[in-house]
């Protein structure tokens, strides 16, 4: 079943989903195989896997609409002068988890969004290893594709279920001391918390399909790490928030990292506890 038989609210889901699963049969065949590894100025890994996805996602969406400019990981030495005229662009992540993705780990992903206005339009999030695709936006809907299976609409929980436990995504690779003190504060006023760790924009995806409650992410982070996963977060019922309570926004500033954000169903019982302990 192709992408791009299904019936979607937006003209470009399902070619864009289409697009971020295409990208992950290029990644596939470098996966726990020897692949040189090299790294970028700010030390960060890059492989042929992620210069492959890259050149095919470029490709692609400039075929869709030649007209809508495109941010890439890969090509993201941009000037900010040209990019604050942009009002509507791709922000794209075409190997998200390239350390996990080095290990052998399966938590990678392909991440495709449309932002207008520094807003998510939607975004796409697509497992290579297995052909899962995640994709929806504010407005849209939320969705979960597998292999030859038709759309399942996905929703956030606002709590757990009766026996279970307040589940915080935590990233495997990444805290922080704010992140920690943050954690010792949600599990005084919740009650015992279960951790689910795991890589790359995946930690959005487990809140959108509700198994899980929370994602608090104070720790650092970039723009192409996270919207295409935040479009299908609140295409499900969830938001992302600021600390200040704000929606998180990608405006196109000078720098490409995000602040702290919060992750989370937007009509939680608690909503003004974590915030009032994010900004503690």
């Amino acid at each position: 079943m192709s992408m791009t038989s299904m019936n979607f609210p937006h003209p470009l889901l399902a070619p864009v989903a289409e697009l971020a699963l295409r990208a992950g049969e290029a990644i596939v065949p470098f996966w726990r195989t020897e692949v040189a590894v090299n790294h970028k100025a700010d030390e960060s890994p890059v492989t042929a896997a992620d210069l492959a996805a890259h050149h095919l996602i470029v490709a692609g969406l400039r075929a869709l609409d030649p007209g809508i400019p495109v941010l890439s990981e890969e090509d993201a030495d941009i000037p900010q002068d040209i990019r604050a005229g942009w009002q509507r662009w791709w922000l794209v992540d075409p190997l998200d988890g390239t350390k996990e993705f080095i290990s052998g780990s399966e938590e990678f992903t392909v991440n495709i969004a449309l932002i207008e206005q520094g807003r998510v339009v939607f975004g796409v999030v697509s497992m290579p290893t297995n052909g899962r695709c995640y994709l929806g936006g504010a407005g849209l809907g939320a969705w979960r594709v597998d292999p030859g299976q038709a759309p399942q609409a996905i929703r956030v929980r606002e709590q757990p279920g009766v026996g279970e436990a307040f589940t915080v995504v935590a990233s495997r690779r990444h805290s922080s001391p704010e992140q920690e003190r943050l954690l010792g504060g949600l599990s005084a006023a919740l009650g015992e918390l279960q951790l689910a760790n795991i890589g790359s924009s995946l930690k959005f995806c487990l809140l959108a399909e509700g198994a899980a409650d929370c994602y608090p992410r104070l720790a650092p982070t970039s723009q192409w790490d996270t919207a295409a996963a935040q479009g299908v977060l609140e295409g499900a019922g969830g938001e992302v928030l600021d600390l200040s309570g704000a929606p998180f926004c990608y405006p196109p500033r000078e720098s490409l990292l995000n602040g702290f954000f919060l992750a989370l169903p937007a009509k939680a019982a608690w909503r003004g506890k974590l915030l009032e302990l994010a900004r503690a």
